[in-house]
Order: structure tokens, then sequence, then C-alpha cells
């Protein structure tokens, strides 16, 4: 019975952890069918998904740092989206007056959405690490893996070079969280994985809801690659860098504060 009751414990975390995403993607399934009048598709995802936003600040599911964390995110995406878009990675064929450069602007919040289900499931199962390599390390690895996300238009891709430096980077490295009382812990390069495949299933939700469209995905919709679940396998890695970094900042400023008086 007790295993029973931890599952559903995890899985209540988890789901609670997912508002953001869920809320993203459920806008983009809703207005593939439901068409608002006097505002295009596209602009009125981003009006949904700033409610959101707001409301997950208000009602206090979100604190005012994880906010921070999401709108850094969403920065990142943006730039990645801006880039990918006009190399012809995939492109958004509707129109809609928050369109910059052909990327609409609520975008950014698929990528803030990953964040915020970081920053929610980190605080939910109290999670914590043993053998983090450090901010040099993980700092100049999850550098290396965004900027490869660009240069690799004109030079070798070195994304399977990078994942196996990851393996290297973080074998010592193990997520520690906990459910109710009891303590668990896994190798944080198998969640890289898991979150990389659930993400992966996302986006093939959001493809078919035509949030945007892959070049051999026009005529017809078809499933996403496999290989792109190692792209969101090595992103994942960049916003649990980025969110761990944060969270152990806070924390030894915390222990500074209660040392200090």
């Amino acid at each position: 019975m007790k295993p029973i009751i931890q599952l559903l414990h995890f899985g209540y975390h988890q789901a609670m952890s997912c508002i953001f995403p869920v809320a993203i993607f459920g806008t983009l399934a809703l207005s593939n069918v439901i068409v608002v009048p006097w505002i295009h598709r596209y602009d009125a995802i981003l009006l949904t998904m700033l409610g959101v936003q707001y409301f997950m600040y208000r009602s206090g599911l979100e604190s005012r740092d994880e906010i921070k964390v999401i709108c850094m995110f969403h920065v990142i995406g943006l730039l990645l989206e801006l880039y990918k878009v006009r190399m012809g990675s995939w492109s958004y064929p509707e129109p809609g007056y928050t369109k910059f450069l052909g990327v609409p602007l609520y975008s950014g919040f698929m990528y803030a959405s990953v964040a915020s289900f970081m920053c929610q499931v980190w605080r939910r199962l109290r999670m914590d690490m043993t053998g983090w390599p450090g901010l040099v390390p993980s700092a100049l690895l999850g550098g290396a893996i965004y900027f490869n996300f660009f240069t690799h238009h004109f030079i070798p891709d070195f994304r399977w070079w990078l994942t196996a430096i990851v393996f290297i980077v973080f074998w010592k490295t193990w997520i520690i969280y906990r459910v109710r009382i009891t303590t668990y812990r896994m190798p944080l390069t198998l969640a890289f994985i898991i979150v990389g495949f659930f993400i992966w299933l996302a986006e093939n939700i959001s493809t078919f809801f035509d949030a945007w469209k892959y070049p051999d995905q026009h005529q017809t919709w078809q499933l996403v690659s496999f290989s792109k679940i190692s792209s969101w396998f090595l992103l994942v890695i960049i916003s649990v860098i980025i969110v761990a970094q944060l969270k152990y900042v806070k924390a030894s400023r915390t222990r500074n504060d209660s040392c200090s008086s």
C-alpha cells in the first residue's frame, strides 16, 4: 500500500509542477479548433500566456525568483527561435501582430514552461544534488551546448560529442528528491533523458495542433524525428544548469544571512 501512496503523492507534485506547460499546450490545442473573433491566433495565445503567468505569480504558485528564471529562459528561447526560423529549421505560417522577424512572441513561453516545471518540481519535491560539478564546468558546458544550436548550420554538429561530455561531467551527480518523508535519488543524466523524451512528446502534440511546422510537415503532419530527443536532452541540461546554480546561490546566501544574524 505504501508504494501506491508514494506514487500518488509523486504524481500529484509532478502534475502541479506541469500547470504552466499544460496551460500552454492546452491553449495551443483549443486555439486550433476555437476561432477567437477579431484577433489572430498567435496574438490570442500570447495574451492567454501572459494571463496565465500573472495568475501563477499572484496565486503564489510561482515566486518572484522563479519568475526571474522563467523570464531568462523566455529570452534564451526567443533568441533561438529567431535564429532557427531565419535558417529555415521550422516556421510559423499564420499571421499575427505580435510576430517579430517571423516568430510569434508566445513561442518564448514554450521554453519558459520548461523552466517553470524545473523550478516547481525542485521546490515541491525538496530537491537537492550531490556531486554537482560546480559553476565553471557546468556554465562552460551549458554555453557550448547553447551555441552549438547556432553554429551547427555552418560547422559540424558537435551534439554527440557534447552529449558524451555531459555524461563525463555529470557522472557523479545525483538528484536527491523527497516524497513525503522518504528520500529517493536518481542519476542526473537519467533525469535529462526522461524530461527530454516527454518534451519530444509535447513537441509532437504542438506540431499536430499547428503551433509551428517543420519543413516536412507543411503538406501533412508527420511524427517529429526521434533525433529531436537529443536536442531536447541538451536543452534540458541548460535549464537544469541555470535553475540548479541559482538555487545553490540562493541557498548559500540564506546560510550566510543566518550566520550573520
